[in-house]
Order: C-alpha cells, then structure tokens, then sequence
C-alpha cells in the first residue's frame, strides 16, 4: 500500500481528521475545518458530493477514488467517492499513517436528533470512528439553507472539542451535538440529554417527470412521543440548548432480554 499523506509521528498537535456526509465543498465542513486547525492537525477525507441518509452505508459493489483537492488553505485535504463511513474506514486504515486523535463529523446542515441519528451519514461517521476507538464527536446545526450561519457553532464546536481532546470518550462512544437555529446570546447552555423517543410519518408526494412518468418525493412530519419529557435532546433544543447525546452502535434491546428469555424455544 502506497501512503501519499505525510507521517505525522513528530508533531506535538493531535491529529484531527475531519469528514461529513454534505460533501467536501458544503459550507458546513470548511465552519468545522476553520475550528479544528486552531486545535491540531488537520486532515479532511469526505464524500465528494452530498451522501446525506446514507446512514452505516459502506461501498461493496464498486471501486474507491480519492482526489487531491485544495479546498481549505494549508489544509490536506481528499474527497472520496464512496459514503461518510468509507471516508472514515479508508483515512484511519490506509490513507493515514497513525491513528486520528479525534474524529469530527459535520457540520451538517439540518438536525440530526432523535431518530435521525439512524439515518445520519454525518453520525455515522462519528459512530465508526467510536467502533475504532477513537474519540468522535458529529455536529449537527439545525439549519437547512447553503447560507446558514455556523459562527455560534463554531463557537462551541470548538468548547466541545477541546473538552473531548483534554478528558477523551469512554471507548465505543461518540457524541452526537446538535446546535439550535439561534444566535450566541440566545443560547441558553449545553445539556447533556438523551435521545428522543418519536419517528418520522413518512409521506411520499407522487409526481410526474416531463416524460410523463411517475416519480416519488419523500416527506413527512417528526412527531415526538413523549413532548412533556425534558431530559430529552428534542426539548433541549426547543428550548434554545445545545443538546449532547452520547452514542454507540449496541442496538440491544436489553429491557426485552428477561421476557425473551422466557419463550418456549
């Protein structure tokens, strides 16, 4: 295996790597990029276009390509074809010559609460790098628009990291942080939350494409479970808080153990 990007045994800085599921060129990485290289070494490896909902997805059928770009001043920077997840598999296991000291995912554009953590390729991203066991951490900013504002969270984007260089992730963890669509003074703090019960009601707009051919838009409407809970990151967030839900890939529904266990099998 060929290793084009520079070793990096003799820098003092830890090393940052830097993905998203927005694409390479989306305003919310270079918000995120500008924040990590005031706090160690940056390399990017992220999708080249957008791969938003890929989820865990991973490139089986086809081949991997990583082009050299320079996107971000001083900064090494690849995009890659394949999904968030192969950014992360390919940095940490061919493309960089010791493991990452922090994975950072995002920012992304829209929210990335409750069950949304399910479909996020920019979640993903953070929840491979935890199965690495390397500290990982996805940001999230609940704003849609090319031309949302990142200033107040890359203000705290850079409080988080910091954090999480200096005290570190429990193994197999990452945090997934979601910034509401607020200014800095009216954000009311951080809260450590869990996630949301609540799902999507997924509608599917039916259209007809100029060769008079049926064609379908998914939408829907998030509908929370429990809206009196306040310990949860959907009430965090609507009430001006930026929510921290720690994450990990156990899927283990361990409340259902004892009753399973008690089938006649």
């Amino acid at each position: 295996i060929v290793r084009l990007i520079p070793k990096f045994e003799a820098m003092t800085k830890p090393l940052i790597l830097v993905t998203n599921d927005d694409g390479v060129s989306a305003p919310g990485i270079r918000a995120l990029v500008e924040v990590a290289q005031k706090l160690g070494e940056v390399v990017v490896v992220a999708p080249d276009q957008a791969r938003s909902g890929m989820g865990h997805a991973i490139t089986l059928e086809n081949t991997l390509r990583r082009t050299s770009i320079n996107y971000f001043e001083g900064i090494e920077a690849y995009s890659c074809s394949g999904t968030p997840v192969d950014c992360v598999k390919l940095a940490v296991n061919v493309f960089l010559d010791r493991k990452p000291d922090l994975i950072i995912s995002g920012i992304n554009h829209g929210s990335n609460a409750s069950v949304n953590v399910i479909f996020s390729g920019t979640m993903s991203a953070a929840v491979e790098g935890a199965m690495e066991k390397i500290p990982s951490l996805g940001f999230s900013l609940l704003d849609h628009s090319i031309d949302a504002n990142f200033e107040t969270a890359k203000k705290y984007a850079a409080k988080i990291i910091k954090e999480t260089l200096k005290r570190s992730i429990p193994d197999g963890i990452c945090l997934n942080v979601n910034f509401p669509k607020r200014g800095e003074n009216e954000i009311v703090g951080i809260k450590i939350c869990r996630q949301c019960h609540g799902n999507w009601t997924e509608e599917f707009d039916v259209r007809i494409d100029p060769s008079g051919k049926e064609y379908y838009w998914l939408t829907g409407v998030f509908i929370n479970y429990e809206p009196e809970a306040t310990d949860t990151d959907i009430w965090a967030l609507d009430n001006n808080y930026i929510s921290i839900v720690p994450v990990h890939c156990d899927m283990t529904a361990y409340s259902a153990l004892e009753k399973l266990n008690n089938w006649t099998l």
